[in-house]
């Protein structure tokens, strides 16, 4: 019998099914395939990009030329755009604004033919040092509240024109209403207990493991009580934190250590299916906002991985509800390093 399960973060509810029998290959979506026609985000086609904005490189080279690690420039078909004012009016009972904020685009590396998952430790952790650059840098544009950071990987998850290993970055001038629904839950459970809920959530989960996919000195990585997905995973830094930018290096070294673990398992186990990771993080205090004093003790941030390996369908887009024909706790397991890997196989459309 299936079970209606709550999350405890959001308040959104799933349907998990029993879904023991299921295996890994039971599911079948498009695996990932790289084109190997020309490609703006190579090493050497830099001139086929705006200018970067902000880059890792060798000493011995110059801005918008060979020799970079991680390139960041701007998105050339931008959804929000950095110039201008935001002019909000009203248009009698709706409320508008200018488009302005910034869309972005982290080049993981200048490597055609490598994914995030197969990079080296220090490759990732420079990816890692971007985001932090990037999220601080826009903290002093006082037009932006909240920075989104987020990488879809396979045609599935979004990513229909592009192969090379991306990451996506979108400033907003407000905070989006998902993000608020966590801050507002977790003020609410703060101010019951004098406790985090993601650092409870973090214990509770450390404690039963059944849930558990993978952790290291500093992060542990679990499918989600109420997860909406297969193979739905969170990554949480076992110390408290409400903001992502104050990552420390060796904190940036074992994060790296544990996406390219989580990342590994979805290939190796699952057979690489589409996925989309992104960073939920906290919002920029500015004076106007309408945040709270205790946001640094009650607010965690943490990356989501949803991998696309079922669909959404009229009744998840009606009800807000989600259907999940496999429960975390066999998902977990199934990822987990004695689930022989064999059992992946290749999936297809």
């Amino acid at each position: 019998m299936s079970q209606m399960r709550k999350d405890i973060f959001t308040d959104r509810w799933a349907i998990v099914e029993d879904g023991d029998g299921l295996q890994p290959t039971d599911f079948d979506f498009k695996k990932f395939t790289r084109d190997k026609g020309f490609c703006p985000f190579c090493e050497s086609n830099e001139s086929s990009t705006p200018e970067e904005v902000f880059a890792i490189r060798n000493r011995a080279s110059s801005p918008n030329g060979p020799g970079w690690s991680v390139r960041v420039v701007p998105n050339s078909r931008p959804r929000l755009r950095i110039e201008g004012g935001l002019a909000r009016r009203a248009e009698v009972l709706h409320d508008l604004m200018n488009g302005v904020g910034a869309h972005e685009i982290i080049v993981e590396t200048s490597r055609h033919d490598r994914s995030l998952h197969e990079l080296e430790i220090g490759e990732i952790s420079d990816v890692i040092r971007a985001y932090v650059a990037r999220i601080v840098d826009l903290e002093g544009d006082k037009r932006v509240r909240y920075v989104l950071i987020f990488k879809n990987h396979g045609e599935g998850a979004g990513a229909h024109t592009i192969s090379h290993s991306i990451s996506q970055l979108i400033a907003l001038p407000i905070t989006p209403r998902a993000v608020k629904t966590k801050l507002m839950i977790a003020r609410d459970y703060f101010a019951l207990k004098e406790r985090c809920i993601y650092c409870d959530v973090l214990q509770q989960e450390l404690r039963g493991r059944k849930r558990l996919i993978a952790e290291n000195e500093d992060f542990v990585a679990f499918a989600p009580f109420a997860s909406r997905f297969p193979f739905e995973m969170c990554v949480l830094p076992k110390f408290h934190s409400s903001a992502f930018s104050r990552i420390e290096a060796s904190q940036g070294k074992n994060l790296a250590l544990i996406l390219r673990n989580v990342l590994q398992k979805l290939d190796q186990k699952v057979g690489g299916p589409p996925y989309n990771l992104s960073l939920h993080d906290r919002p920029f205090l500015r004076p106007r906002g309408n945040y709270w004093k205790t946001i640094e003790e009650d607010f965690h941030w943490h990356i989501e991985v949803l991998p696309h390996i079922s669909r959404i369908t009229g009744f998840e887009w009606a009800s807000g509800f989600f259907y999940n024909p496999l429960p975390p706790e066999v998902a977990a397991r199934s990822l987990s390093p004695d689930f022989p890997s064999e059992l992946a196989g290749s999936n297809t459309p």
